[in-house]
């Protein structure tokens, strides 16, 4: 345990999504599949891009790095509930659950700022598409992911740093599937003030900023197309982004929506049901917004699964 802890834990419990038995098998097969489904679409993703060399360019480089991120994310969750239902046990170690925290916060953040990477990315392509290549050059591309790695980085492991300082009570049973930073805190004995105030900043700064980088750039992009005067030159120009938007949307729409109904509720069982829209559905979903709207990645994954055929 951290300094300022008096008293000593080594064990959470993770309540789960339901405490109905006959519930088990039905959410273990549910989420098992969505876990394989995400897992195996992603990296089909990122096959198609590193095996095509017609896909070798700043969106599909960008696209890849989302999918990588999107199996470690729901990696930092999934599997540990799944062992929990089958082994019927539902505790975490101390440990444990600070690292699963820790990486939890630092996927979804860089996801997060992935996104706006992605935004940025198709700002510049569809309105200053002379320059893109010269704009989106790889050291720019390979800066901007540094950059969302570092600042990721930075954000969970401060926020891990904190609850490592906090002492917990007696009861130290977690109503999620996963050790969800906010739940971890609310059940602390000692002035939780600070991790507060650097929840809700880190919420602001760094969802304000991507959420503004991402709204400038699509209000950029709409303007553009209008400014185009055939309806196939709009359509082209729209169809180049629509699978990022329909991402975005689904993401930020989500996360929303979550946070919003349990603010309302105050049910952290219904919390964490919401939860897992954004934490398991939405990076199942990905693989098949952008394999479906995108015609590159569809002729390569045609091409991987003929090879595969053979």
């Amino acid at each position: 345990m951290g300094p300022g802890n008096e008293t000593p834990v080594s064990e959470f419990i993770l309540l789960g999504l339901s405490n109905e038995p006959e519930l088990q098998p039905l959410i273990f097969g549910l989420f098992l599949s969505m876990y394989l489904i995400t897992v195996f679409g992603n990296l089909l993703i990122i096959l198609a891009v590193s095996s095509d060399s017609h896909l070798h360019n700043p969106m599909h480089f960008l696209l890849s790095n989302l999918s990588f991120v999107d199996i470690c994310f729901i990696s930092t969750t999934v599997p540990k509930m799944l062992r929990n239902i089958r082994t019927q046990n539902k505790v975490i170690t101390y440990e444990g659950c600070i690292i699963q925290m820790h990486f939890f916060l630092f996927f979804a953040t860089l996801d997060v700022f992935l996104l706006t990477v992605m935004a940025y990315d198709r700002f510049v392509a569809i309105c200053h598409p002379l320059h893109y290549t010269v704009i989106m050059n790889p050291w720019l591309c390979g800066l901007l992911v540094l950059l969302s790695w570092i600042m990721s980085a930075l954000n969970s492991l401060t926020q891990s740093i904190m609850v490592l300082w906090l002492a917990f009570c007696t009861d130290l049973e977690i109503p999620h599937f996963f050790c969800e930073v906010n739940q971890v805190v609310q059940l602390a004995c000692s002035d939780t003030f600070l991790n507060d105030v650097l929840m809700y900043f880190a919420a602001g700064v760094y969802g304000g900023i991507s959420l503004t980088g991402i709204l400038y750039s699509y209000s950029k992009i709409v303007s553009s197309i209008l400014g185009i005067s055939s309806a196939q030159g709009k359509y082209k120009a729209f169809s180049t982004c629509a699978s990022h938007l329909s991402v975005v949307s689904l993401f930020f729409c989500t996360v929303l929506g979550v946070y919003l109904s349990s603010a309302a509720t105050h049910s952290s069982q219904s919390s964490a049901v919401s939860s897992v829209i954004y934490t398991v559905v939405t990076p199942m979903l990905n693989p098949f917004i952008y394999s479906l709207r995108n015609k590159d990645i569809k002729r390569a994954l045609k091409r991987i699964i003929g090879m595969a055929a053979i």
